[in-house]
């Protein structure tokens, strides 16, 4: 039986849209949720020497640079190609793969070019790599074109030869005319690859037509995240691995690329939107009525990996179909009961402070403009630390108390440091963890406001939550309240746009519920706030 090859290209064909700026951050994440998902090639770039090394764009001059970016991190069994457009970049720019985090190259190239780009392969198979020649717009090869690429393939012997639907035109039959002929006549050792764009949004459709195809080689397929590229975009990834589970005895974690989705894709679907909903796809995924997954994205308590999971667990078919929202609540409170029971996390989290003391510490800039006061305090007391949504550089944090994917996906570098290896992470249900595991999770429907502006206040779910399990006395610093005019932040990469025109609201309804809470637990205020102001429930001052 052929054997086929899953490969993820996002990093460089979704890089169309961005000019590959995703971020080193972005770069990080992506490559390790495509590791995590068990993808078995990931394509990581373009390699061009037009192009200088910036460690946040996945276009690079060299086999270096690519080195430099995702050198330090586990491939695991996954295999790391780049791609190089011919011409544009020397082959004095590669270092021979065994000096090299690269594993193989992709090579493409158009038809006027193929033997000077054929002699080009023979020379990057040379250093050592798995060479891909890639077919650009294979639509415009007559039979005798492609027979003559054939003779050059038996030649030079490259890993793999993928015809490339560079502008979407194919349709199952045109696509199978070519890939039998390839079937046919290309040496047994060679690879046979397919890589989809989607103009007339038959990417996928011709993709399953090209794994159903009994042909003679191993195959690869190409995709990416959301089905991320150029205009169209591609081949959603995220379908191919779900056909490749139910149809081929594929072992893909579908959750793994929808955290990525999560993560790193959808701000910029945002700014250069492509076709696609993941929301269509996980309700086709799961074969569900649409309604259910409105229902439980309305809770506000899971993450998209839960969500998915919650989905799958409702039965019989008939019942995903016919929506009907007592069923659904039925097994989202039984899903809830199962995955998100926090009784033995608020123990073991009791545990963790004991007798200390606690100070929350916020983002707000009197953490480093009050520094002193709030190193005086940390240097008298017995206390615990707990930072909110970041960490802090002033001092060091015990805990982190993690709420937004976005915020924990922006520190989970800076958790890595060894300053901060033993930070320990207090998350709440709709966050998933990265590369191993939260040390408490924690409900989050239960800690959030209902009708307000901001139902999701970090600093009021951590303060209801301690409130909750029995804290009586915390302190805090860094909680600066609101601005109109200024940035009240430490990192100003942390405020929201819009806080601004609502600064004198939101600093009124943090005064009232500080105030509510004061009524069962002592809260004092280390540094400046302007929530520091006691009130009755008229909002009157005491």
């Amino acid at each position: 039986m052929k054997k086929i090859n899953l490969l993820d290209c996002t990093l460089r064909d979704g890089g169309y849209l961005n000019d590959w700026k995703f971020g080193y951050s972005n770069l990080v994440s992506i490559f390790e949720r495509l590791v995590d998902a068990n993808v078995d090639i990931i394509e990581v770039g373009f390699l061009d020497d037009r192009r200088p090394f910036d460690i946040d764009r996945s276009i690079f001059p060299n086999t270096k640079s690519a080195d430099q970016i995702y050198g330090l991190l586990n491939k695991k069994k996954a295999m790391v190609v780049g791609m190089i457009d011919y011409g544009t970049c020397s082959i004095d720019n590669l270092a021979p793969c065994s000096e090299s985090y690269l594993d193989g190259i992709r090579v493409i190239f158009k038809k006027g070019k193929m033997h000077p780009a054929m002699e080009f392969c023979r020379q990057v198979k040379a250093l050592g790599y798995k060479v891909f020649s890639q077919l650009v717009s294979v639509t415009s090869y007559t039979d005798e074109d492609l027979m003559e690429l054939i003779e050059l393939v038996n030649d030079v012997k490259p890993y793999a030869v993928s015809m490339v639907d560079t502008y979407g035109l194919m349709d199952s039959d045109s696509l199978l005319h070519l890939y039998k002929i390839l079937d046919d006549n290309v040496n047994s050792e060679t690879t046979i690859g397919f890589h989809a764009h989607n103009n007339f949004q038959l990417g996928y459709a011709n993709v399953l037509a090209f794994l159903k195809y009994e042909g003679k080689h191993d195959v690869v397929v190409d995709g990416t995240l959301y089905g991320m590229g150029k205009s169209a975009g591609n081949d959603p990834i995220e379908l191919v691995a779900m056909t490749l589970n139910n149809k081929i005895n594929g072992n893909y974690n579908i959750d793994s690329m929808l955290e990525a989705i999560n993560e790193s894709i959808t701000g910029i679907y945002r700014v250069t939107p492509w076709g696609y909903k993941i929301f269509y796809y996980l309700c086709a995924k799961n074969r569900c009525h649409p309604n259910y997954l409105s229902d439980y994205e309305k809770e506000e308590n899971l993450s998209v990996t839960m969500v998915d999971q919650l989905l799958e667990t409702i039965e019989p078919e008939e019942k995903k179909l016919l929506y009907d929202k007592s069923v659904g609540k039925d097994y989202y409170d039984r899903f809830i009961h199962t995955h998100c029971n926090d009784g033995v996390a608020i123990n073991d989290f009791l545990d963790f402070i004991g007798t200390r003391k606690i100070l929350l510490v916020g983002p707000g800039k009197n953490i480093h403009l009050q520094a002193d006061k709030v190193k005086k305090f940390v240097n008298s007391e017995n206390t615990v630390i707990i930072s909110i949504n970041y960490l802090p550089t002033d001092i060091m944090a015990d805990c982190v108390f993690i709420t937004n994917p976005k915020r924990y996906h922006d520190m989970t570098l800076s958790l890595r440091e060894d300053r901060n290896k033993n930070v320990k992470k207090l998350a709440t249900t709709n966050v998933t963890c990265r590369n191993g595991s939260f040390d408490f999770v924690i409900n989050r429907a239960p800690l959030l406001e209902k009708d307000e502006n901001i139902i999701d206040n970090s600093f009021l779910m951590l303060i209801k939550f301690l409130n909750t399990i029995g804290i009586k006395e915390v302190f805090c610093a860094g909680f600066d309240g609101y601005s109109d005019r200024e940035n009240n932040y430490n990192n100003p990469e942390m405020e929201y746009d819009f806080v601004k025109k609502a600064a004198v609201s939101l600093n009124n309804h943090m005064k009232k519920s500080i105030a509510s809470y004061r009524k069962s637990m002592n809260i004092t205020f280390i540094t400046y706030s302007a929530y520091d102001v006691e009130e009755d429930i008229t909002g009157a001052a005491i």
